[in-house]
């Protein structure tokens, strides 16, 4: 009978295959363990779950009352605030919602969606255990890119939910996130694989799911694996 570290590995090594292609598989197969935290101060200074959970509730109800974006955007149907752990490490940051996210009222649920939980899964954690939020919280007409305006206008919503989650690492999704949050232009090119800091938290920059679905190279693929690989040893993940 496998044990549960057999089977953890296993279906890493599958999502790790079927992310990034054989050629780029870990040259470890074994399971993902996690190493302490390297300060306790981090989680002395969180509050209880339920306490976040209570807050980004408030939040998300505020924001219904005053985002000057849902009011003035036309078309969509629901609000696409955040999924997952109040008390991730980690936080995934995209630009804004898709005709599947609009539809369920859920951040990254169609193909990028698929993208993303399989990038999740190669790093050795499960999707209930990180948070993902967009810039924006409600679908902008045909997919359209977020404008620097709707942006800042939606901007401070995602700053109150990283600051009542305190991830411990973000990951931006792409260059519209990554250029919002580190407040520059600059091209994705020169952006991912570099840490960068936003509010002191460290974050990296990364290709969008839905661009690494339309690039879907060795080349690409190897980048966002090795971005990956940068964030895991931050957070203390490892081959056990």
């Amino acid at each position: 009978m496998p044990s549960e570290r057999a089977i953890k590995a296993a279906r890493q090594h599958a999502e790790t295959s079927r992310l990034l292609g054989v050629d780029f598989l870990p040259r470890s197969s074994r399971a993902v363990s996690v190493l302490p935290r390297k300060t306790e101060a981090v989680a002395e200074a969180s509050a209880p779950s339920s306490d976040k959970a209570g807050a980004l509730s408030a939040l998300r109800a505020r924001y219904e009352q005053q985002s000057e974006v849902a009011k003035s955007m036309p078309g969509w149907t629901n609000i696409v605030f955040g999924d997952g752990s109040p008390d991730a490490r980690l936080m995934f940051v995209g630009e804004a919602p898709g005709a599947d996210e609009d539809e369920q009222g859920i951040p990254f649920v169609g193909r990028a969606g698929k993208k993303l939980n399989e990038m999740i899964a190669a790093m050795g954690l499960t999707r209930p255990e990180v948070y993902i939020a967009n810039v924006l919280k409600v679908r902008p007409p045909n997919n359209r890119t977020p404008t620097p305006e709707e942006a800042a206008l939606d901007g401070p919503f995602l700053a109150e939910q990283i600051e009542i989650i305190k991830p411990e690492v973000l990951c931006t999704l792409g260059r519209p996130a990554a250029n919002f949050l580190l407040d520059n232009r600059e091209a994705m090119g020169s952006l991912r694989g570099r840490w960068f800091e936003y509010r002191g938290i460290p974050l990296m920059p990364t290709f969008h799911p839905a661009y690494l679905l339309r690039s879907y190279t060795p080349e690409v693929r190897g980048k966002v694996w090795s971005d990956l690989q940068k964030i895991m040893e931050r957070l203390g993940l490892r081959p056990s």
